[in-house]
């Protein structure tokens, strides 16, 4: 099981070593020296390891910052980070409750050891309550395709479970409004400017929500600068969503690699790498993959979905696979006509071509996910909107 922990500072460059000193051991979010959402993170995430930036001009507001949060969570323990070793730094952190001091550029295999030692000495966290799965659909090109599987996933999620949510922020945007016949008015940016008041009737006032029953929280026609979010906002969104659904679905194919998409990985139970077999995009799918191993960004959650699928044209699946390094999940077949209906009228596939091979083929990958082996049929006509 992989550890998260916490960085409080302003400097890239101390999150940027410290993330990279501790990528063996766990993912580091940074965070500023807010006391109300560092607790909220340490809940969230159940992070029993806190790293605290100490610093001579902002050393009284960093110490207080230190002993007001080991007052409210005693259970974690605290390690101050300075630029250089300062011995009146060391002994106020220490005054302050931090159990050790380390400076930036310090060896990573000390940090990791001095990391691993705490982790041993205290006790484990409470789990919170929120037990929501999180599966995440991403691809590093932008392609419509993606948000009409991360659709019809989450709607045979949604046809078990009555509290589903769908996360479509990948490029282009609004086609899963189109898919489900859906014209939103609260997007995925007016989300993260409520972070902090995202409760249970905001959710049901403000999201979008299909007769199915799957509640829809899309990126608006508005430009997004998602990489301007820190990975902080991003686990607070998703922690408080937690609270609110147990199966969440995120697409995020064809938005630039950067710390936002890290995060939303990291936060995930389960990655579907989206992929088709052209050359070009392969090759743009392999350089990310590649890049990301090299960073420790966590990937043996991650399987590949390849979409649009012939049988009789190289590459195969099972050399994506094999050349993607990531286990083959499912592959589905091209159905253009089936596709372009199904946006077009505002109908998914489930309720409007049942019999159509791409429908079977979108079953059998859902199912895969949901952990059924076979169709229940109750089901199968809730989805369709039998009575």
């Amino acid at each position: 099981m992989r550890n998260s922990f916490l960085l409080c500072t302003k400097e890239e460059s101390q999150f940027e070593w410290l993330r990279s000193a501790l990528v063996a051991l766990g993912q580091v979010v940074k965070t500023d020296d807010n006391l109300e959402e560092l607790m909220r993170l340490v809940e969230l995430m159940t992070v029993s390891l806190v790293f605290v930036s100490i610093d001579r001009q902002h050393q009284v507001h960093q110490c207080a910052l230190i002993e007001s949060l080991l007052e409210e969570r005693p259970m974690v323990a605290v390690i101050a980070i300075g630029d250089g070793y300062d011995s009146d730094l060391v002994i106020a952190s220490m005054r302050a409750g931090a159990r050790d001091f380390i400076t930036v550029g310090q060896r990573g295999i000390e940090v990791v050891g001095l990391a691993r030692r705490q982790l041993t000495r205290l006790p484990s966290l409470p789990q919170g309550n929120s037990q929501a799965s999180v599966t995440v659909l991403y691809g590093a090109q932008v392609d419509p395709d993606t948000s009409l599987v991360a659709t019809h996933l989450a709607l045979r999620l949604a046809s078990s479970c009555t509290e589903v949510l769908l996360i479509d922020i990948g490029f282009p945007s609004g086609e899963s409004e189109a898919i489900l016949g859906l014209e939103s008015t609260f997007y995925f940016d007016d989300a993260l400017r409520n972070l902090r008041r995202l409760d249970s009737s905001v959710i049901e006032s403000a999201f979008s929500r299909h007769e199915s029953g799957l509640t829809v929280l899309c990126l608006g026609d508005e430009p997004c600068a998602l990489n301007k979010v820190n990975s902080a906002e991003i686990f607070l969104l998703l922690g408080s969503l937690k609270q609110h659904f147990k199966k969440i679905v995120i697409n995020l194919s064809g938005q630039l690699d950067g710390s936002f998409i890290r995060a939303m990985i990291g936060a995930s139970e389960r990655v579907l790498w989206y992929a088709d077999q052209s050359v070009p995009g392969s090759r743009r799918n392999l350089s990310l993959l590649r890049k990301w191993r090299h960073d420790g960004v966590r990937l043996e959650h991650a399987s590949l979905l390849v979409d649009r699928y012939l049988n009789d044209v190289a590459p195969s699946a099972e050399t994506l696979s094999k050349t993607f390094a990531l286990p083959l999940l499912a592959t589905l077949p091209p159905s253009a006509k089936e596709r372009l209906e199904c946006r077009n009228q505002g109908e998914n596939l489930f309720q409007s071509r049942t019999s159509s091979s791409l429908s079977k083929a979108l079953l059998k990958f859902t199912d895969a996910i949901a952990g059924e082996n076979k169709v229940k049929r109750g089901l199968w006509n809730k989805i369709r909107g039998i009575n």
